[in-house]
């Protein structure tokens, strides 16, 4: 196993960055792949959120780009908009360590194209990441020049096909050489993705690095019962009871995230909101005033649960459960990071028992609380009446005396005794409880029989 960065031959530039980023050993995913990517080979990486693939593929990347050559050498396509500013500052910190300049093309929807085009007019960069919709209408019109590329990373494939950005991927790769390499990384490998992957990747490497745990145990996870409250409140409560560094609050509808930010914003709170109906430049800004940390308090939809990595989030709290549970574990998946602690705290209703549960069996562990006293407390257990197992059988009041003279006197085999009486009790209970059902059958069989005489 690489101990450190170093061992994996990569250009000294670039050892630099990562000691910058604080990186000391290399992930489970940057571990396998790296090597692999370097050799030139094709990969399928499928792993957690924040396992570090990023720059399991930006590090071997870099190490291959000629800054001498002005073309076209990578792209990187990523179904997001914030995913692909993340990505772009991730290789902008790279950039800035090497000796020579590398040209990096930022190319996502919502931006002004026209000055896109005029640019690439002038000049190619030498890596373009982006969405797969604008990367292809630069490449359409004739500006964007991908034929000279070598690499293009497709990440987030699960994501791009839920979002309907396959076509344009496929349009993308179809413009590069036959001989391509390859790099897919997903959270999992839906059947829809497979006929893609066949198209362009001939024996991938595939590298499916297992879930250690669903979510990170720096996690506290708490889970609060809503029932008879306003969660609006309740947000608010949990926001202003203690000191959070940076508190993420998702729900699952826009509507949803304007109520809960307009009732933090009347109660006085500062709060940034983040969702898919924002305008491109007005969501930028908004992205760089929370990574500037303008904003303590960040009300979002699962929009920016996936692709956006916000270093120092405290505090996530779910306002419900999502249908798509992977939602939840990339929503609780923004707080504890990198070994920091963090706290995520879910609302669900009875009508969610069901999400609960499932979550449940994905091996998440909740920490059932409740707000008391304007204090966080532990609460119940919502399965403990499922864990009192079996109840005892209902005894008479004789059994219940001769069970305490037993007991009493101690007697030999006094345990078998009492089980074989309260067996026998039980069974002539049974046989006259059949008795009176037999009687009051009949007495309705012959009421029924007279009334239709």
């Amino acid at each position: 196993m690489s101990q450190t960065f170093k061992e994996f031959g990569l250009q000294s530039y670039l050892t630099e960055a990562v000691d910058e980023l604080g990186f000391t050993a290399p992930t489970a995913i940057q571990e396998k792949l790296i090597p692999v990517i370097r050799s030139g080979k094709s990969v399928v990486g499928q792993s957690e959120t924040g396992s570090g693939k990023t720059h399991a593929f930006l590090l071997p990347i870099f190490d291959a780009l000629d800054s001498e050559t002005h073309e076209v050498q990578a792209v990187i396509t990523t179904p997001s908009r914030e995913l692909a500013y993340q990505i772009y500052g991730d290789a902008k910190q790279l950039a800035k360590h090497s000796p020579k300049p590398l040209k990096i093309g930022n190319y996502v929807g919502g931006t002004d194209k026209k000055r896109q085009i005029e640019k690439l007019e002038r000049e190619q960069p030498e890596l373009v990441i982006g969405t797969p919709g604008r990367i292809r209408d630069l490449i359409k019109n004739g500006a964007l020049d991908v034929h000279t590329a070598t690499q293009f990373v497709v990440d987030e494939a699960d994501m791009t096909l839920d979002l309907g950005f396959l076509a344009d991927v496929d349009q993308i790769a179809a413009r590069m050489p036959e001989h391509l390499q390859m790099m897919v990384f997903s959270a999992t490998i839906p059947a829809k993705l497979r006929p893609f992957l066949r198209k362009y990747m001939e024996n991938p490497v595939v590298e499916e690095i297992p879930v250690k745990s669903v979510i990170s145990p720096t996690i506290d996870n708490w889970l609060l019962a809503t029932k008879g409250h306003s969660k609006n409140e309740l947000i608010y409560q949990l926001l202003t009871m203690g000191e959070p560094y940076l508190a993420l609050v998702f729900a699952n509808t826009k509507q949803r995230v304007v109520e809960i930010a307009d009732y933090l914003k009347a109660q006085g709170l500062k709060v940034a909101v983040i969702h898919g109906d924002l305008p491109a430049r007005e969501r930028k800004r908004v992205m760089r005033e929370i990574h500037n940390l303008d904003f303590q308090f960040v009300v979002a939809t699962d929009l920016a649960a996936r692709g956006i990595d916000i270093d120092g989030v405290s505090h996530v709290i779910n306002d419900g459960i999502p249908d798509d549970l992977d939602y939840f574990i990339h929503r609780v998946g923004r707080t504890g990071r990198k070994g920091l602690p963090g706290t995520a705290i879910t609302f669900y209703t009875p009508e969610e028992e069901e999400k609960v549960s499932a979550l449940e069996d994905m091996g998440i562990v909740f920490k059932p609380k409740q707000i008391k006293n304007g204090e966080v407390v532990d609460s119940f257990d919502r399965n403990r009446r499922k864990k009192r197992g079996p109840r005892a059988p209902k005894i008479s009041g004789a059994m219940a005396g001769r069970i305490q003279k037993e007991k009493r006197t101690v007697k030999p085999g006094y345990k078998k005794k009492i089980k074989k009486a309260i067996n026998k009790e039980q069974w002539f209970e049974s046989r006259i409880q059949q008795r009176q059902n037999h009687r009051k059958a009949r007495k309705n069989k012959k009421a029924s029989s007279q009334r239709y005489k």
